[in-house]
C-alpha cells in the first residue's frame, strides 16, 4: 500500500504539466458527485455548462525513451521513476470513484519500450474499466504518437476524449528541443481519429446501435515560451488544427523551467508567462466563438499580442472605422465585437431591444463592462460617440482604469 501511494505521488506530480485536462462534451452518464480533492492526482476541470468535476490525473509511467529538453520525464532527467501496472490503475480509479472522490480519469504516459507497447497497456486499462468493472465515468486518454491505428481505433470505443500533444508550435522548434520527434507523428493520429469520428457519425444515421466513438472529441496542447515563436505563428498553427482536424480545444501551456542546465531553453526563473498564456486563450476564444478571423487579430504587421489589454480591445483600437456600433440596430455578430460585451450580454441586447430602444442605464444592467464598452457603442441617449479622444489616449485611459481597480482589490497569489 505504501509503495502504491508513493507511485501515485510521483506519477500524479509528473502529470501536472499536462494542461489539456478537460471533461467538456462527454455524453456518458455520470452518477457521481464532486468529491474530495485532497488526494494526490485529483484535479478539477470544468464542463461547458460551468460544472466543476474532479478527475484522477496520472501517468501510467514517467519512464520515457525520448529526451525532450522541456519535459520533466525526459530520459536524462534525474527524477524518481515509477510505473503502475494495468491492475493498479484500474484499482485506483475504481476505489476513488466508489468513494465519490472523482468523476473521471485523465490517463497519460511516458513512452517506454515503444509507442505500441505503451498504447497497448493504456488500451488494456480503459477496456478493463469499461467491460470488467462496468465503469461508466468520464475517461480522457492521451494517444501515444506513433501508435498503430488499430490500437487507437479500439481505444476510441472506450474513452470519451482523446488527445495528443503537438508539444511545440513549429517543426523547427520541435527539432531544436526534441530532435527525435516530428509533427507528422501527431498529425496522422489526429487525422485518423477525425476521419473515424466522421465515419461513425454517418453510420449512426443508418444504424441505430453504432458504437460510440470518442464522443467528447479530441484536443492537443502546445508548450509556449520554450522556443521563440511569436503569437501569430502560434495562433496560425492552432487555427489550422481547428480547421483540419476539427479539434474541440487547443491548450496553451506556459513553459515551466525544469532545469537550468540547458543553454537552448530560456532562463525565465520559476514563473511561467501566465499573462501571455491568458492572452492566447482569449484569442482562441475569439476565433472559435466570436467570428474573428486570425488575420484580424494577428498578422504579419502585428505578430505579438498586447499583454496590457485583451485582444478584442486591441483589435478595436486598431480599427476605429468599425465604431461606434449602434446597439439598437446592429446584428449579433457586430455587437459581440464591442470590447466589454460578451455573448450572453449580446443576446440580452438583441432580446431587450424588441420592446423599445435601449438607453445607457438599461445596458449597464446587462452584465457588460460598461466603462470599456461605452467608448465603442451608441445607445439611444448616447451623446459623445467614438472619436472624442485619440486611440492612443483612449488606450491609456482604459488601461489606467483597469490597473487602478486591480490595485484596489485584495491580491491573491497564483503561486
Amino acid at each position: 500500500m505504501e509503495r502504491l501511494e508513493e507511485k501515485l505521488r510521483i506519477l500524479a506530480d509528473a502529470a501536472k504539466y499536462d494542461v489539456s485536462c478537460s471533461s467538456s462534451g462527454s455524453k456518458r452518464k455520470n452518477t457521481g458527485g464532486i468529491g474530495d480533492a485532497s488526494y494526490s492526482g485529483i484535479c478539477h476541470s470544468y464542463t461547458e455548462d460551468g460544472r466543476c468535476v474532479s478527475l484522477l490525473k496520472i501517468l501510467l509511467t514517467n519512464h520515457c525513451i525520448y529526451d525532450c529538453a522541456f519535459c520533466v520525464s525526459r530520459r536524462t532527467n534525474d527524477v524518481k521513476r515509477a510505473a503502475f501496472t494495468v491492475e493498479e490503475v484500474v484499482e485506483l480509479t475504481m476505489n476513488f470513484y466508489r468513494r465519490n472522490y472523482i468523476e473521471g480519469l485523465f490517463l497519460s504516459s511516458g513512452i517506454f519500450k515503444s509507442a505500441d507497447y505503451t498504447m497497448e497497456r493504456l488500451l488494456r486499462i480503459v477496456k478493463k474499466l469499461r467491460t470488467e468493472e462496468r465503469y461508466n465515468g468520464y475517461i480522457h486518454l492521451k494517444t501515444i504518437p506513433g501508435a498503430s491505428e488499430d490500437l487507437i481505433q479500439e481505444a476510441g470505443l472506450y474513452v470519451d476524449r482523446m488527445s495528443i500533444n503537438l508539444e511545440l508550435p513549429t517543426e523547427m522548434g520541435l527539432k531544436l528541443m526534441a530532435p527525435e520527434k516530428d509533427h507528422d507523428s501527431v498529425k496522422k493520429p489526429l487525422a485518423f481519429v477525425n476521419s473515424k469520428l466522421i465515419q461513425y457519425k454517418e453510420e449512426k444515421k443508418l444504424i441505430k446501435h453504432t458504437p460510440t466513438f470518442v464522443p467528447a472529441g479530441q484536443s492537443t496542447q502546445m508548450v509556449i515560451g520554450a522556443t521563440p515563436e511569436n503569437d501569430f505563428e502560434i495562433m496560425s498553427v492552432a487555427n489550422d488544427f481547428y480547421k483540419n482536424y476539427n479539434l474541440k480545444r487547443v491548450y496553451y501551456s506556459g513553459y515551466v523551467p525544469i532545469s537550468n542546465d540547458n543553454s537552448l531553453l530560456p532562463q525565465i526563473g520559476s514563473r511561467p508567462p501566465l499573462v501571455r498564456e491568458n492572452r492566447l486563450y482569449q484569442t482562441d476564444w475569439l476565433l472559435r466563438f466570436y467570428g474573428f478571423q486570425i488575420n484580424e487579430i494577428l498578422n504579419t504587421s502585428f505578430q505579438q499580442l498586447d499583454l496590457e489589454i485583451d485582444p478584442k480591445l486591441s483589435w478595436a483600437l486598431r480599427n476605429p472605422q468599425n465604431f461606434p456600433v449602434d446597439i439598437n440596430t446592429a446584428d449579433y455578430w457586430t455587437i459581440i465585437r464591442i470590447p466589454g460585451v460578451g455573448r450572453q450580454s449580446a443576446m440580452k441586447i438583441i432580446q431587450a431591444r424588441k420592446f423599445g430602444k435601449l438607453r445607457e442605464h438599461q445596458v449597464k444592467k446587462m452584465g457588460i463592462a460598461f466603462n470599456r464598452a461605452k467608448h465603442f457603442m451608441l445607445c439611444a441617449d448616447s451623446i459623445i460617440p467614438l472619436g472624442f479622444m485619440a486611440m492612443d489616449q483612449l488606450r491609456k485611459t482604459i488601461v489606467s482604469n483597469s490597473t487602478s481597480k486591480v490595485l484596489a482589490a485584495p491580491q491573491l497569489s497564483l503561486f
